[in-house]
């Protein structure tokens, strides 16, 4: 499940300025690491399922979640497939990057086609976090929308609302802008006696 596997601001002026941090962020910022934790809301807000973990990247097309609470879970972009290996059924799933990212939020971090692919609006402060807001131009991807919430030019929050209106929020903590990270941290080896199924 690669949910990722992705935005808040005041009047009109605000809003520029939020969609400017997101900009610049994707410009600047070509290496990221982060605690987070997600929680996950049913379409009726019912619901709630809460997991934490740590989330690296680097541009472009590189990225690495390690959830670890309340299960294992890990997924990583090596730049050509998209690894996901679930540690409580030792499996391993991978899909090529293209047909698994194109306008995802994972790309909209660690991608960088920004205006190729999303349209951006700033919306109001809320939480206080600036907000922008980028809605993927194709119509038929596997969410609506994705806010990204800047405590000035640091990334704090996203909140993904996929196409059956199940909300995501993840809220990263201990932000580190452009760290040098280990070379094999984007690379994905399957465990021994891991089932290993291509998509």
């Amino acid at each position: 499940m690669l949910i990722l596997p992705v935005l808040a601001f005041a009047p009109l002026a605000a809003s520029a300025d939020s969609v400017d941090a997101l900009k610049d962020f994707i410009r600047d910022v070509k290496t990221g690491s982060a605690q987070f934790t997600q929680t996950v809301t049913s379409p009726d807000g019912a619901k709630k399922k809460a997991s934490s973990g740590t989330f690296e990247f680097a541009r472009p097309n590189r990225f690495r979640f390690a959830y670890t609470k309340p299960f294992e879970q890990l997924i990583v972009a090596d730049g050509q497939k998209v690894w996901i290996y679930d540690a409580d059924l030792n499996q391993v799933s991978s899909r090529k990057l293209n047909a698994a990212l194109g306008a995802t939020p994972a790309a909209l971090l660690a991608g960088g086609s920004l205006d190729k692919d999303f349209e951006l609006a700033g919306l109001p402060a809320k939480d206080g976090l600036d907000w922008a807001q980028a809605t993927p131009k194709a119509k038929d991807g596997a969410f609506q929308s994705v806010r990204v919430g800047f405590r000035g030019k640091e990334l704090a929050a996203v909140e993904i609302v996929d196409a059956f209106g199940q909300r995501s929020l993840l809220q990263f903590s201990q932000f580190l802008a452009n760290p040098a990270l280990p070379g094999d941290s984007f690379k994905f080896i399957a465990p021994k006696g891991a089932d290993v199924i291509e998509q």
